[in-house]
């Protein structure tokens, strides 16, 4: 009986490691043949009733050992299936300006310097809800409309700069604006963000002239985009306001 269940087990084994090229079974043969054992693992990631249980049974090892069950969210390159969407940085800032960032981009720039976009954000009022969100949310216009009694809906301002920049100065830039927060992409696309926004605003590279050709969409991750260094960029600012 033992020895039909062991082979039982370790054909298992060997089914769930055999399709998982990333399963070390040297770290992880002991604990994933408990978890088959118990069938803790014993269902389909997108509909992961035993996933709580999967995540318990294999314990620190989860990390490590996930792929033997087939339990990893695969990390597939999400730039082949929409290209705007690029790494970036994001940083929030200290003392913003929300009066200043809302008065540049309530309407288009005259010298297209960025292109704003606004869009509104629904979100559950709990007794965790940040007062801060209460606070703004007790602040808006007639379109901020409240379509059920825990339900608030804000809306959220992102600028994205029209040409391309260096992390350093996308994040003077928004900080001159009035900006709550920042977000640069690594094509050197740079998107200023309000106060009313989550998530960093818009996870999406728009900016109008950046990249500046077709060729830094074939760029690799060991290149850099060509973008302005700081000091030509100080510069062109300083020159700006000379004019």
């Amino acid at each position: 009986m033992w020895k039909i269940l062991a082979y039982s087990l370790g054909l298992t084994l060997a089914i769930s490691l055999g399709y998982v090229y990333t399963c070390n079974e040297a770290v992880c043969g002991s604990v994933v043949s408990k978890c088959l054992l118990t069938q803790s693992c014993n269902c389909e990631l997108t509909n992961c009733t035993c996933c709580k249980d999967c995540f318990n049974c294999l314990s620190y090892l989860f990390s490590e050992c996930c792929s033997c069950v087939d339990k990893c969210p695969t990390n597939t390159d999400q730039t082949t299936k929409k290209p705007n969407l690029i790494e970036s940085y994001v940083e929030d800032f200290l003392e913003p300006v929300p009066g200043l960032f809302q008065a540049l981009t309530e309407k288009a720039d005259d010298q297209n310097r960025w292109i704003s976009v606004t869009y509104p954000i629904d979100f559950e009022v709990t007794e965790y809800t940040p007062k801060k969100l209460v606070k703004i949310h007790m602040k808006t216009n007639e379109q901020d409309v409240i379509p059920k009694t825990d339900i608030l809906t804000l809306n959220c301002t992102v600028a994205f700069m029209s040409q391309c920049m260096s992390n350093a100065k996308c994040k003077s830039t928004c900080i001159t604006m009035g900006a709550s927060k920042y977000r640069w992409f690594h094509d050197a696309c740079c998107e200023c963000i309000g106060e009313r926004c989550i998530n960093y605003g818009i996870n999406e590279s728009r900016c109008k002239d950046c990249p500046m050709d077709n060729s830094q969409d074939e760029m690799t991750d060991d290149e850099e985009p060509d973008y302005p260094d700081d000091d030509e960029a100080n510069e062109t600012g300083a020159n700006d306001e000379n004019d």
